[in-house]
């Protein structure tokens, strides 16, 4: 395995802290101690609040790790907004929630300028932030806001920058979106288009809990006791943790799996004859680049120095669920996305 990180591109880095730096591998090392160790104990946190939701919490914190944002799609009910709040409070970050709705203008979540007229009579504008100046942005329902309101987002998520009236914002760091949609109900909605889809680095599938998490949900939270979560880390610990993620080592085998992985979902690249007849198009260069960030934050969380395949083999449904699509013969025939990159894992050594 090679012991030579791969080096993102300077755009690439999140800001980091004066004081921290990693430049040799006992700093490095130094610092998965005790990061790891401080995200595993966020990790517990959360799970002692969300109950039988243990990979989608898995997967949520790997994704805020990683510096992305997560598609939650899910039936209601099944503890999506709490999720959020219980994130927002172990992870010290300020927390907002937006329910999205057909009538949801750009301004009501970017914010907008107002004239103002003060004592003197001299008027001038003013910008008044919106809920996305927050570093955790829950958007409920997303796919029920307009396009318009939708390509308000993609900018923030993206550039983690905002334009109003001809001027800048900067929003905070970290700046994460978690968004939720209903697989259920579609009518009145306007689906995601897929340069949208393309910027959440995972889309994580939220199941019913099982019985046994769904009896200690029961006594848990119909009872007089009503337990709140504790902070665990501050803003700046997960900031920190996302510049240690980009520094971890990664081995040829894990940069060849994820290639091999990736290029295979290609209809024009795959050897297999099954994607050529069943996709319509394939994942791009950047779910490359979320399979080896999303492997590494993985390795972190569970207290490892390096990533392996079994890493890449885990993350492979959430990070290209969302940027593959099937033929119209494919869904008529009831073939799924899942079942393709099932098959797409096989190439894996």
């Amino acid at each position: 395995m090679s012991s030579e990180p791969i080096q993102p591109t300077p755009d690439e880095v999140p800001f980091v802290p004066q004081g921290s730096p990693l430049d040799t591998p006992d700093a490095i090392l130094a610092e998965v101690d005790r990061l790891g160790a401080l995200v595993r104990e966020a990790h517990d946190a959360v799970g002692r609040i969300i109950y039988g939701q243990q990979q989608v919490i898995d997967e949520s914190l790997i994704t805020l790790l990683a510096g992305g944002h997560v598609l939650l799609i899910g039936v209601p009910g099944l503890a999506k907004t709490r999720l959020v709040q219980t994130l927002g409070t172990v992870l010290g970050l300020e927390d907002r929630r937006v329910q999205f709705t057909p009538d949801l203008m750009p301004a009501d979540i970017i914010g907008s300028e107002v004239l103002e007229e003060d004592a003197n009579g001299r008027r001038s504008f003013r910008f008044i932030k919106g809920p996305v100046f927050c570093q955790l942005l829950m958007a409920d329902e997303i796919n029920r806001a307009s396009p318009r309101t939708q390509s308000a987002l993609l900018q923030a998520m993206q550039e983690r920058h905002v334009s109003v009236a001809g001027h800048g914002h900067d929003l905070p760091r970290p700046f994460h979106v978690l968004a939720t949609q209903n697989p259920l109900e579609q009518e009145g909605t306007y689906p995601l288009p897929e340069a949208q889809l393309d910027r959440f680095l995972m889309q994580v599938d939220v199941h019913y809990p099982d019985r046994a998490a769904e009896r200690r949900m029961l006594l848990a939270t119909t009872g007089a006791e009503d337990f709140q979560p504790d902070a665990i880390m501050t803003a700046e610990d997960l900031i920190a943790a996302q510049h240690l993620v980009r520094r971890l080592p990664v081995g040829e085998s894990v940069v060849e799996a994820i290639l091999t992985l990736v290029r295979a979902g290609r209809p024009e690249e795959t050897p297999l004859d099954s994607v050529r007849r069943h996709v319509a198009w394939g994942p791009g260069p950047r779910a490359s680049q979320a399979l080896m960030l999303a492997v590494r934050a993985r390795a972190l969380m569970q207290g490892r120095y390096a990533p392996s395949v079994d890493d890449v083999l885990a993350l492979a449904r959430p990070v290209l669920q969302h940027r593959m699509a099937l033929t119209f013969a494919a869904r008529a025939d009831g073939v799924t996305l899942p079942g393709v990159i099932e098959s797409l894992m096989q190439v894996v050594d």
